[in-house]
């Protein structure tokens, strides 16, 4: 068989029209996982010759050729054939002109089916580990803010309207604990991905005393398959990343939004880095805070991605189907979620937290009205009554222009005369977050013991 034509050619009378070449080849695709392609191959061919399936010397032949190749990947010199079908197909005809014949042998005992299904596998496997360096590397980066930040108090926010006080560190790590649940799911996915097909075949296994063990630990993974049909159809690990990649844009998003907002001049917590930040083109005072608003943008993207690949899995009956092919896509976009922790990282590393701007607003809005209520609920008052005492209480007040801070004790008393002499002290700000001191809470000690464990936590 010429090195030029299909692997499958010898089924045919005739070529295959260009147009279907064209339309049905995935080398455009493949640049990504061809390092992979070839350290599954170098690892197959050296299981080839341990079981006798090829000599020691035809192995050893096979395995220094494709080393070869990798280096050629690595260094950006492989000469890929234009018209190959697919990375499979253009490794092994480089293969076999630098080898001859002995290039044929290296297809022994496996399928396209379970080659792409390693291939992938492994790519997912890398991608694991990108991805939870670059969310680990922003979790740090929000401990490390927050540890100057433990007795800056905030509005803390409901329904994007204040609620209570909190501290600023408190909320950051709010964010930690969402990148934390992402590096778990990141390592299941890892674990999930982390099983080598190899031997399954085509779909049924293969006529040859393999080795899928010694492939799979030569190749750095923890598993093998156990049923060769699942081996080839299962992309199950391509949704999981896509998910676990997905959730994690999401929360990026929501940690981006954050920092379009408080660094608008409405709420003006925060300044972003003149650079880590863009201008305008016609007004010369615009600091736009486009970094995180790219983040936002691309998690859209990421959730898009997750939704197409469900979608192409969900009608496919087993085992390999072609529309697998198209899963590539989707995946390698998903892949470009790690860049957005890596951005937001640095942003937060250079931005800088207006203090005061962020008390002045905690003191306006009346935001320790349910402080109020819980001291009469401390006092032997029923909540729902203490609630509806302060209500009224905060209804007047916003009809006179008149906030909670500074209140008086005789004001107090004049709304119930149940508030204790030390009523006025439950309405500051820094009575408030002291007093969340429940395990989780805003208190400057507990917020000192959370950051202590989430350091911890992130030495690993």
């Amino acid at each position: 068989m010429r090195s030029d034509r299909p692997l499958w050619s010898g089924r045919f009378a005739g070529g295959l029209d260009p147009k279907i070449r064209e339309f049905t080849a995935s080398l455009e695709l493949d640049g990504r996982i061809a390092l992979h392609d070839v350290h599954g191959s170098i690892a197959h061919a050296r299981m080839l010759g341990r079981q006798g399936i090829v000599t020691a010397d035809e192995s050893a032949a096979i395995a220094g050729a494709l080393e070869r190749i990798a280096d050629e990947l690595r260094a950006g010199t492989f000469p890929w054939p234009a018209d190959a079908e697919d990375v499979h197909s253009a490794v092994e005809r480089v293969l076999t002109e630098r080898i001859g014949p002995l290039g044929g042998k290296l297809h022994t005992a496996r399928s396209r089916n379970d080659q792409i299904a390693l291939d992938l596998r492994l790519f997912v496997v890398e991608l694991c580990d990108g991805l939870d360096r670059a969310v680990k590397d922003l979790a740090l980066a929000l401990v490390e803010r927050a540890a100057d930040e433990v007795d800056t108090v905030m509005p803390g926010y409901t329904h994007l309207q204040r609620a209570q006080p909190v501290s600023l560190a408190h909320h950051l790590l709010a964010h930690v604990e969402a990148l934390r649940r992402d590096r778990a799911r990141i390592a299941q996915t890892r674990e999930r991905a982390a099983v080598s097909p190899l031997g399954a075949g085509a779909l049924a296994g293969v006529p040859y005393p393999v080795d899928p063990s010694g492939v799979a630990r030569e190749l750095g993974l923890e598993r093998t398959f156990r049923n060769s049909i699942d081996a080839v159809a299962d992309r199950d690990f391509v949704a999981d990343f896509a998910y676990a990649a997905a959730l994690a844009a999401v929360h990026a998003s929501r940690l981006a939004e954050e920092l379009v907002l408080w660094s608008g001049a409405e709420f003006g917590f925060v300044e972003i880095s003149d650079e880590h930040a863009t201008g305008s083109s016609i007004m010369p005072q615009k600091k736009n805070p486009d970094v995180a608003e790219l983040v936002r943008g691309r998690a859209g993207r990421i959730v898009g991605d997750l939704v197409a690949i469900l979608t192409t899995l969900k009608g496919l009956p087993l085992a390999y189907d072609a529309d697998l092919q198209e899963q590539r896509v989707p995946l390698y976009d998903a892949a470009a979620v790690a860049p957005s922790f890596d951005a937001l990282a640095r942003v937060l590393r250079g931005a800088r937290f207006d203090r005061e701007a962020m008390r002045r607003a905690t003191e306006r809005g009346m935001l320790t009205a349910t402080d109020l209520a819980d001291h009469l609920a401390a006092r032997g008052v029923p909540f729902r009554e203490a609630h509806e005492v302060v209500a009224r209480l905060v209804r007047e007040r916003l009809a006179a222009g008149r906030d909670l801070a500074r209140i008086t004790l005789a004001e107090l008393r004049a709304a119930d005369p149940r508030f204790g002499d030390d009523a006025p002290r439950a309405a500051e700000v820094s009575r408030s977050l002291a007093s969340r001191s429940s395990p989780g809470g805003t208190a400057p000690d507990r917020v000192r013991e959370a950051l202590e464990e989430a350091r911890r936590a992130l030495r690993g």
